[in-house]
């Protein structure tokens, strides 16, 4: 048996060929120094992940690395040259089986896949999976068979991850983004394209800028943070503001939420963990969690109706009474209100009996007795309130258009928003209260009118009772 036969790698070197092609043994024949072939050889076989062997056309073991060595026991010494598993890595029960299975795929097309159990050098049993096939010599006449294998439950492992990922990228009810150190998605699922409305390939390598608009700072810090530090321990819920296509080419905005989970990707090849990026999990909770905001809305805004009556029942003056369902209704619902009082039906005039501070925040203010009406134009909704006896919302048409807008209808600086809410008590109109809201808020809704519409009521309860 030759020493390379001893050392499990087989001579690579012709019958005729030198043991050494430079003069002192070094260099090749272009000069340069390196390994011989069989060298280059031994440290491919034993660099390997998987465990692998060779056998001659006679059934003999002829190459064995260390992985091999690793999972059984047996060194290469101990296995190269002995005549198949018989007596030493197999059962002699199995023993023929085992051999003829793996020797046929010298005969057979491709590769063959085969579970054997194997016998470590200390006795105990090793199910495997193995791949064999066939090795050709210079004549194209097969020559030996060499046989890669790995522990069955290694390589399920392996098979589930590769399935689970799978899965994800085409299968999975959420979105899942592979994004690169980057910061740029590498890889998404379907979901997660619909979500970012653009295709799979589209979406490539592009920056988050150009698919999200307001949110995206929120999303690429939570990133870097995971690239940096590694995942937060729960879901991260983010609010974004999509560009989805719209009809004839446009760009339509869609505010969603999104549930959010992230893992930080690193080589499993690297000695040390280099991050790949960022393996970004969400899901889109924008129904939920705007039914949660409703619902906390209204309680908070049924609390308030609560506090207000309870405050209005100590006041004795009764126009007092009306201020204070003002002053509790604004919270969280407007910056401003006013209210006007109905002094004449044709035409319409009204003259303004309470106001809201324009200046800092503070209590709204009684207007003294003897007001003169205020000089609303026609078609100010308020006077259009008054009209319909019903809620009118109106909006300035936009933020340049915001100081001519409130200036012209004598509501306090900033306002670009209104809802005219109409007073009625003892089927009579007696005045309108109007909110108003700046440009940080969003416009006034129909759950908002209904708000509206209730304090309202208590309102014209106290001015009629002041009346």
């Amino acid at each position: 048996m030759s020493a390379s036969r001893r050392s499990g790698i087989a001579d690579e070197l012709g019958p005729d060929e030198p043991e050494e092609n430079g003069e002192n043994g070094e260099t090749g024949e272009d000069g340069r120094g390196g390994p011989d072939g069989a060298d280059l050889l031994a440290a491919l076989l034993d660099g390997m992940d998987a465990a692998l062997c060779a056998f001659d056309a006679d059934g003999v073991v002829t190459h064995w690395n260390r992985e091999a060595e690793r999972i059984l026991g047996w060194s290469a010494e101990e296995a190269v040259g002995r005549h198949g598993f018989a007596e030493w890595a197999v059962r002699s029960a199995d023993a023929d089986e085992v051999q003829s299975r793996l020797m046929a795929a010298m005969h057979a097309p491709g590769r063959q896949v085969h579970e054997f159990a194997l016998v470590t050098k200390d006795g105990g049993r090793v199910l495997v999976r193995t791949q064999s096939a066939a090795v050709r010599g210079p004549d194209g006449k097969p020559a030996g068979v060499y046989c890669a294998f790995s522990e069955v439950h290694t390589q399920i492992d392996l098979e589930r991850s590769i399935a689970l990922s799978e899965a994800l990228f085409e299968d999975a009810s959420w979105g899942v983004v592979l994004v690169d150190a980057d910061l740029r998605p590498a890889v998404v699922n379907a979901h997660a394209a619909r979500a970012l409305g653009s295709g799979r390939s589209a979406v490539l390598g592009r920056p988050l800028g150009d698919l999200i608009s307001q949110g995206v700072e929120e999303l690429e810090s939570a990133l870097a943070h995971v690239l940096a530090e590694g995942a937060p321990p729960s879901p991260t819920e983010v609010w974004v503001t999509v560009r989805l296509p719209g009809e004839g080419g446009d760009v339509r905005p869609e505010r969603r939420c999104w549930r959010s989970g992230f893992v930080r990707l690193a080589s499993p090849l690297a000695e040390e963990p280099v991050p790949l990026g960022v393996g970004w999990l969400f899901q889109d909770v924008t129904e939920a969690k705007q039914t949660e905001q409703e619902a906390a809305g209204l309680r908070f805004r049924a609390h308030q109706l609560h506090r207000a009556a309870k405050a209005a029942a100590e006041c004795e003056d009764p126009a007092e009474a009306a201020s204070v369902h003002l002053d509790f209704a604004l919270a969280g619902f407007a910056d401003h209100a006013v209210i006007d009082l109905l002094a004449g039906e044709d035409p319409v005039r009204l003259v303004r009996a309470a106001a809201t501070p324009s200046g800092a925040p503070g209590p709204s203010l009684l207007v003294t007795r003897g007001a003169l009406p205020v000089r609303y134009g026609v078609g100010h909704p308020a006077l259009q309130c008054v009209e319909r006896a019903g809620s009118v919302r109106a909006a300035a048409a936009g933020p340049a258009d915001a100081a001519d807008w409130a200036a012209s209808r004598q509501w306090p600086e900033g306002s670009v928003y209104a809802l005219c809410a109409v007073l009625r008590s003892r089927g009579r109109t007696l005045g309108v209260v109007t909110f108003l809201r700046g440009s940080s808020r969003a416009r006034f809704e129909r759950g908002d009118a209904m708000y509206a519409e209730s304090v309202a009521a208590l309102i014209a309860g106290a001015v009629d009772l002041a009346g």
